[in-house]
């Protein structure tokens, strides 16, 4: 076990009840791991995803043309529609099943799947592997998205390249049987290029043109692609704002950064240095609820006995690690 590794399940075991037991080192930074020396693989485009990515990005600046003339209703729908497919990614492929931070019934996981395949980002089992290895492996060539090559890459240029072997090759060494485990996990990877065209298109189109008469054109560009979008980019930020701008409270000798504009826009992940900190607390925050609509969810899950066992980190524990390895930025609130 590395000195990280050590360090974080240190942490952890100040904490009282399962969370001990259950805590994984397979989303804790590996400081073993050492970059190939010499030069780097030939950077290979993804045509298919640039062409994708180009035509979406062009469909949802229509959307927003299109957004002024959209009803209330359509207005509404479309604000729903982002939060649920947030949830999916946000309380449900990350905080749930990347992280185990908390226990979700059987209901509650098919609806966070269900948002998941709203939100159009990889099915849950890749989306999880994929940020396994990028806690893992943070700011290497083993992280997917490697904010040290520069914004545009860790943002989106990730995506319209081929992965570097070292993704592929930590990816495939990766204990991740929890996931293979889980029906709803599997049954949504097997079923997901469905999945995806019926609740990322042709729900949030066709409910405002059945149920209000809204135009079918505005409500595929407007709940659809533009909303589809800036998720996608709420999302993105996480990965590379979150990664290069704003202080870092909790640990001054990793990237990632305490972000309030993209815990805003991602509803509650910004909070990116105390989270790479703690990558084991739910609610990847010490401020609870603050600018974390994801962390109330899950509240208001557990009091509705949908979930159980959120992990958290005592006040304590965040006070003597701030004080061991902040940069003296650190606020009570």
């Amino acid at each position: 076990m590395t000195e990280t590794e050590t360090r974080t399940l240190h942490d952890v075991k100040q904490q009282n009840g399962a969370a001990v037991a259950e805590t994984s080192v397979e989303d804790v930074f590996d400081d073993t791991y050492k970059m190939k020396e010499g030069p780097k693989p030939p950077r290979m485009l993804v045509w298919r995803n640039i062409i994708l990515m180009t035509v979406l990005h062009l469909g949802a600046l229509y959307g927003l043309v299109l957004l002024p003339s959209a009803s209330v209703s359509t207005v509404a729908w479309t604000a729903v529609c982002y939060l649920i497919s947030a949830l999916g990614v946000t309380a449900g492929a990350h905080r749930l099943w990347s992280h185990r931070s908390y226990k979700a019934s059987f209901p509650l996981r098919v609806f966070l799947a269900l948002g998941n395949s709203m939100a159009f980002q990889n099915d849950i089992y890749e989306w999880a592997r994929d940020h396994r290895v990028h806690h893992k492996y943070s700011e290497t060539d083993a992280d997917p998205h490697n904010a040290t090559r520069g914004f545009f890459f860790s943002h989106v240029g990730w995506l319209m390249v081929r992965k570097h072997p070292d993704v592929v090759e930590k990816g495939k060494k990766l204990e991740l049987s929890d996931l293979k485990a889980d029906k709803v996990v599997m049954f949504q990877r097997r079923h997901y290029k469905l999945s995806v065209v019926i609740l990322c298109f042709v729900v949030p189109m066709m409910v405002p043109w059945y149920f209000w008469g809204e135009s079918l054109v505005l409500a595929y560009f407007v709940p659809g692609l533009l909303r589809y979008a800036v998720m996608l980019n709420a999302t993105w930020l996480v990965n590379s704002a979150a990664h290069l701008y704003g202080n870092r409270p909790y640990d001054k000798s990793i990237n990632p950064r305490e972000n309030p504009f993209v815990a805003f826009s991602a509803i509650g992940e910004g909070f990116h240095n105390y989270h790479h900190t703690f990558p084991f607390d739910y609610a990847t925050s010490e401020f609870g609820v603050k600018l974390n609509i994801t962390t109330a969810f899950i509240d208001l899950m557990c009091f509705m006995g949908l979930a159980t066992d959120p992990k958290s980190v005592s006040k304590e524990v965040i006070m003597a690690r701030v004080k061991r390895t902040g940069e003296g930025s650190h606020k009570s609130g």
